[in-house]
């Protein structure tokens, strides 16, 4: 039997900011990070982000340096605590009871990140949504790398790693809304049945006179 499926962006989507720089603040509240600059140069990062420009490679290497030490089951208790204290108060209202009625229908949904997989999984499974795809990292000596596993969930890599997670389920799945707020999703905008442009950044915004394209104001 077909159904539709729910294909959601997370940061300024459903989250009213980018949940990697509150993961980021909250490193150096506990005292993890330490870099003077580090919440200075995680906002030069995400600007290149928003504008499309920014190289992932680059950011993981400063965003893992902190925890790089840090066995990856305390760095996974630390996300945690960090969801909690953090994320879950900038889930925007009309996410939360998106999420819910999907539920009660039945709908299957997905979260698709180019934040890393151990954030977008717990804030995926704290909010609802227990299919979540990021950024797999390589682990080495039980803790997490910079090394990407597999293709990045980042630009048309989402669209990639969408069309493997659909071959690998039994459903399937009659049609496809997508809801991002990012220039970086195009590629998924287009592949999707149905795009719904949550606070649209200027440069989507600016494309988004497109069939079956709507755009929403969350807050």
């Amino acid at each position: 039997m077909s159904k539709p499926l729910y294909v959601f962006d997370m940061d300024e989507t459903l989250i009213s900011t980018d949940c990697a720089s509150l993961w980021h603040e909250f490193l150096v509240a506990k005292g993890i990070a330490i870099r003077p600059d580090f919440i200075e140069e995680d906002k030069r990062l995400m600007t290149l982000y928003a504008q499309g420009r920014m190289d992932m490679g680059d950011y993981l290497k400063f965003a893992i340096s902190p925890i790089a030490n840090i066995p990856v089951e305390e760095v996974k208790s630390l996300v945690s605590e960090c969801v909690e204290q953090y994320i879950l108060p900038k889930q925007y209202p009309q996410s939360i009871t998106l999420i819910e009625q999907l539920a009660r229908d039945g709908i299957d949904m997905v979260i698709i990140s180019a934040s890393v997989t151990f954030l977008v999984e717990a804030v995926g499974k704290r909010i609802g949504i227990p299919n979540a795809l990021g950024i797999d990292l390589v682990e080495n000596q039980g803790c997490f790398t910079t090394e990407i596993s597999g293709i990045p969930s980042y630009r048309e890599g989402k669209v990639t790693r969408l069309q493997q997670w659909l071959a690998s389920q039994t459903t399937e799945y009659s049609v496809i809304h997508f809801y991002t707020d990012s220039i970086n999703d195009q590629p998924l905008c287009e592949f999707a049945d149905f795009a719904y442009l949550v606070n649209p950044c200027p440069r989507l915004r600016a494309i988004a006179d497109q069939p079956n394209w709507t755009i929403l104001s969350w807050g």
